[in-house]
């Protein structure tokens, strides 16, 4: 079975940046208990103020899906819609690098 990852640009309303991060932040430590997500960083972006960088990858593209119907999700995209202006996103395939763990290594 593939990884699955995602590079995904969030750019907040004009001052909203770091409330935005804080959102994400709290989804990235409930991530913690996700054994199918092997990594979800909080990026700002040293060039755009507004902007964050999230990068994720999940065991399988299955699992990102069912964790996205999750309450705590759901409930953390609620809070997190106003402060949003933009969202762009490129799903990606890992195949290798440090960091995560391929083929049982």
């Amino acid at each position: 079975m593939s990884k699955f990852g995602m590079y995904a640009k969030f750019t907040a309303k004009s001052g909203e940046r770091d409330a935005l991060a804080a959102i994400l932040l709290e989804s990235a430590a409930a991530a913690e208990a996700v054994a199918e997500c092997e990594l979800y960083i909080i990026n700002h972006s040293e060039t755009e103020p507004d902007v964050l960088w999230v990068t994720e990858v999940w065991n399988s593209r299955e699992a990102h899906a069912a964790s996205l119907t999750l309450e705590a999700t759901r409930a953390a995209i609620q809070r997190a819609m106003p402060l949003i202006a933009a969202v762009e996103s490129t799903k990606i395939r890992p195949v290798g690098g440090k960091g995560l763990v391929f083929g049982g290594r």
